[in-house]
């Protein structure tokens, strides 16, 4: 049976579980918000997967990172969905350095696991500098 409701509600609480751990710098919970084959697309590099991504965050741990998502779309196709958003986020050196500032859109593919879950299965990143 296809729950709409309680599927776009799963989703927006991914985001915002996904918002949060990645703001304490809890890389295990983002983590396991996403298949073990998730494909990420940002520019200026090839798709990359979950240990790159989980590479990637052990190199922020010098930062302090906020952010907010404004989710603008989320569709629903059985067990799959894509959820477009717009992203902030500001990474902040611990050491009082400059804060680099990002924005943009994402377009991320999700799929509902057979524990009926939702996870990130694709992600395309498109946040650019902002000056």
């Amino acid at each position: 049976m296809v729950d709409n409701q309680n599927d776009e509600a799963a989703i927006r609480s991914l985001v915002e579980t996904w918002m949060r751990a990645s703001q304490a710098g809890d890389t295990e919970t983002v983590l396991g918000l996403m298949t073990d084959d998730v494909v990420f697309l940002v520019p200026g590099q090839p798709p990359f997967g979950k240990e790159a991504f989980k590479a990637a965050s052990q190199g922020q741990q010098n930062f302090a990172i906020a952010g907010k998502s404004d989710i603008q779309e989320i569709q629903l196709l059985g067990d799959w969905a894509y959820l477009r958003n717009r992203l902030e986020i500001t990474l902040t050196p611990k050491d009082g350095g400059p804060a680099v500032k990002r924005a943009g859109h994402t377009l991320t593919i999700l799929q509902k696991q057979a524990d009926g879950k939702w996870r990130l299965k694709r992600d395309a990143n498109l946040l650019t500098l902002v000056t």
